[in-house]
């Protein structure tokens, strides 16, 4: 199938060949369906399903959706994009707390023939319009307000500024010069005017076409617009339900922002294109997701490993019945070993260690029943279908252990970065290869261990510094909750290291710090310099440290070493 879109003809020929294309098919690495038709499908096979379950903040009661009643909106809310001049390969932009309402306007643009374009709500004025102007979206989708900040009136500022974008929807509440969801969108019968659903069988997307428009959330703190086709985001995904053998049974919890990568596949198209049923929780209450566990027999999740230890916590406070639960998945961060055995021994459940990133997805996964200690060695085992090397900036494999640049080929890498053809080009090696811009090295057993961003390395007089095994080391200091190791500029050393806490402890001290990695036989060069407190860390919608934002404002330490 070729994908006809202002993305380009071919979009996918950006990061993939055409024999690549065919040798993907031949193996089921790539399909000829999408995850909309996977939808259709279990909204005729299971129409009475629980499809969407949402927990809503400040709310004691839930709201569920069928297959058979979310399928009939989402006929309506397409005809509805139809009728207001989307047309195929348009994009709009979603801007929506995890709820019912997200999944049935991802899959609405989907039905329609549209791009959708996710946004995390924590996004501001400046964000929104940088992404929707950068997207060309047509339409843009808030909330009225979510967590105390009015979004209606960013949705408003954002018309006004971009010239691309010709509607806006508040979601929950009306709104001068907006259109609501509620009045314009689902109570009009818009698949009873003639022609549209018509319309809608034309426009039904091919594998190849450009499914969604992914702004990495970034650690160095620039957005760049990743597209994802039906068949990339498929390939990205499908390592998870095959390590833990999902089936349409599970039932699906995502409290991770279905702004990102995360919440949008695994938390949305994954589970309701497989027929499984799906947990919403707006936002995150550790409390309220094993009140959930119990009622709905949640059975899985995939979401950062603050996520777990949170949870962990909360059931100590108070048990619930969580024996439905048999897979938690961690990605965005390593997983230190004690949260791996204190999330094992709290719920008889081992932690799925993976690694990826927005553009390919998921690279390595363990599969479940692993042991904890395997769990906790690494970032899971490269898989199947994806070519994985360690190498040094020459493109030159390192020896197994020593660490290097992270680089991958395969069917999960995206079509390429929206308008940035010469980002998309960087990214790729001399001889090919995609630089995922993390840094890793083998383990003992052929899993892949993240030692770092290539950007966020800590060169100390020429040494490397492991960061993450130094964030570890510190993490097992009772009182620290929270740790980024950051490297600050030195004139003499180049760099030394910071270690910025999130700790109850307000007497706590460097020498702590260094008594504590004394005592775990760390070198003495690996000991942080610095140490700074903080209340919490500046994160990603992923839930990975924002460690530019860290450097920044701690840059002025080493200038003032030793004074």
């Amino acid at each position: 199938m070729v994908a006809k879109s202002p993305f380009g003809v071919d979009v996918w020929r950006a990061t993939h060949s055409a024999d690549d294309a065919k040798l993907y098919r031949r193996n089921g690495w790539w399909r000829d369906v999408t995850a909309l038709d996977g939808f259709l499908a279990w909204s005729e096979k299971a129409p009475e399903k629980t499809a969407v379950v949402t927990a809503t903040h400040g709310q004691s009661s839930l709201s569920k959706i069928s297959y058979s009643a979310l399928r009939r909106l989402v006929d309506r809310v397409a005809c509805a994009f139809v009728a207001k001049g989307i047309k195929r390969n348009d994009v709009i932009s979603v801007q929506l707390q995890n709820s019912w309402r997200f999944s049935l306007i991802a899959f609405a643009c989907m039905r329609a023939g549209a791009v959708v374009s996710p946004i995390p709500p924590i996004y501001r004025e400046r964000e929104v319009s940088f992404m929707v102007r950068h997207a060309r979206s047509k339409m843009l989708f808030v909330p009225d307000s979510f967590k105390g900040f009015d979004h209606a009136t960013l949705g408003r500022n954002v018309l006004k500024d971009v010239e691309t974008l010709e509607h806006l929807c508040v979601v929950g509440g009306k709104s001068a010069q907006c259109l609501d969801l509620e009045n314009d969108f689902l109570k009009p019968e818009w698949e009873k005017e003639p022609g549209l659903l018509d319309e809608l069988e034309r426009r039904t997307p091919g594998a190849d076409d450009v499914a969604a428009l992914l702004f990495t959330s970034g650690t160095t703190g620039s957005p760049k617009a990743a597209m994802h086709t039906y068949n990339t985001i498929w390939s990205t995904g499908r390592a998870l339900p095959e390590a833990i053998e999902l089936t349409s049974e599970d039932v699906a919890f995502m409290a991770s922002t279905v702004g990102h990568l995360t919440g949008f596949y695994w938390g949305t198209m994954l589970p309701l294109s497989t027929g499984q049923k799906l947990v919403y929780q707006d936002v995150w209450d550790p409390d309220q997701m094993l009140d959930l566990i119990e009622s709905e027999g949640v059975t899985w999740t995939l979401s950062a490993t603050p996520f777990a230890t949170d949870l962990v916590e909360a059931s100590k406070r108070r048990k619930r019945s969580t024996a439905s639960l048999r897979a938690f998945a961690c990605g965005g961060a390593t997983i230190p070993p004690q949260v791996a055995r204190d999330f094992k021994d709290e719920f008889q459940v081992g932690l799925i260690s993976l690694w990826g990133c927005t553009e390919v997805g998921i690279c390595s996964i363990h599969q479940a029943g692993a042991p904890v200690e395997v769990l906790a060695a690494s970032d899971g085992m490269p898989v199947d279908w994806m070519d994985v090397r360690i190498a040094d900036d020459n493109g030159v494999l390192v020896k197994n252990g020593d660490a290097g640049g992270l680089h991958v080929k395969g069917p999960n890498i995206f079509a390429g970065y929206y308008k940035q053809s010469d980002l998309t080009e960087e990214m790729k090696t001399p001889d090919g290869w995609f630089d995922t811009g993390d840094q890793g090295y083998r383990t003992p057993d052929g899993g892949i261990r993240i030692s770092g961003r290539t950007k966020d390395i800590i060169i100390r007089g020429g040494q490397n510094i492991p960061v993450i095994e130094i964030e570890n080391e510190i993490l097992k200091m009772e009182q620290v909750s929270d740790v980024a190791v950051i490297g600050v500029p030195d004139p003499r050393m180049g760099e030394r290291g910071c270690a910025v806490l999130v700790t109850d402890d307000a007497n706590i001290t460097l020498g702590d710090v260094q008594e504590r990695l004394a005592e775990a036989g760390m070198a003495k060069q690996f000991w942080p310099e610095f140490v700074e407190v903080l209340d919490e860390m500046p994160r990603t919608p992923a839930g990975k440290i924002k460690k530019y934002e860290l450097k920044d404002r701690f840059a002025c330490l080493g200038e003032t070493y030793g004074s």
